[in-house]
């Protein structure tokens, strides 16, 4: 007998994102991996550098990369207030890892949340884990952390949709935060399109 497809499996196959234009802010980061998730679900991808490219876009993702490259490319291209005001106008967008750091309140302080760079260590201390994702259907997502940061503080209209066990926490705070939902922005410490999972994808952007 044939076993069933997996969840994220069985997205791919319906190709669900067909017919929707989504950007990957394209300054610096994992851009490629993000472009072939969007691909397999039918997007057609544009790539975004200059506050024109916002123009006419279902959804933008803000990658995974290094936050004070981007923020600096974001700074130099003229694209903070563009960003602010696409977010703020309903613009569904996922935010992985140094994307999630770029919304918070030291950042484009488009979500009310903070956020702590490099919070479970360096690159050694990359891991892999199965993560179970409030809103995500199927088996657990495969979260792949690579000098990833945790939310540290998060506002009352901030949902939290995923969380890891962390040592030296202290009672009463919340720092093993990985993954936020804030109305149209999904934000998640790891990267799922490291591991080829599309469903972090369609939470975002199939709604």
């Amino acid at each position: 007998m044939t076993p069933a497809p997996s969840a994220a499996e069985a997205v791919l196959a319906e190709r669900p994102l067909t017919g929707r234009t989504i950007g990957i802010l394209a300054l610096q980061g994992d851009v490629r991996s993000h472009a072939e998730v969007l691909e397999s679900l039918g997007a057609s991808v544009k790539r975004v550098r200059v506050p024109e490219q916002l123009a006419g876009l279902d959804g933008l993702v803000l990658p995974g990369g290094e936050s004070t490259t981007m923020t600096l490319g974001i700074k130099r291209e003229g694209l903070a207030d563009p960003l602010r005001e696409a977010i703020a106008g309903g613009l569904p967008v996922l935010a992985t890892c140094a994307g999630l750091i770029l919304l918070d309140d030291d950042h484009l302080a488009v979500v009310d949340l903070h956020c702590e760079r490099n919070a479970f260590g360096a690159q050694l201390h990359s891991f892999e884990c199965d993560l179970a994702v409030d809103g995500v259907d199927g088996e657990p997502v495969h979260a792949v952390f690579i000098r990833a940061p945790r939310v540290t503080r998060h506002g009352a209209g901030v949902e939290v949709i995923a969380s890891v066990p962390h040592e030296g926490i202290e009672a009463g705070d919340d720092p093993s935060v990985v993954a936020i939902r804030s109305g149209n922005v999904i934000g998640t410490s790891f990267h799922p399109e490291q591991a080829g999972e599309p469903r972090l994808h369609m939470l975002a952007f199939a709604g």
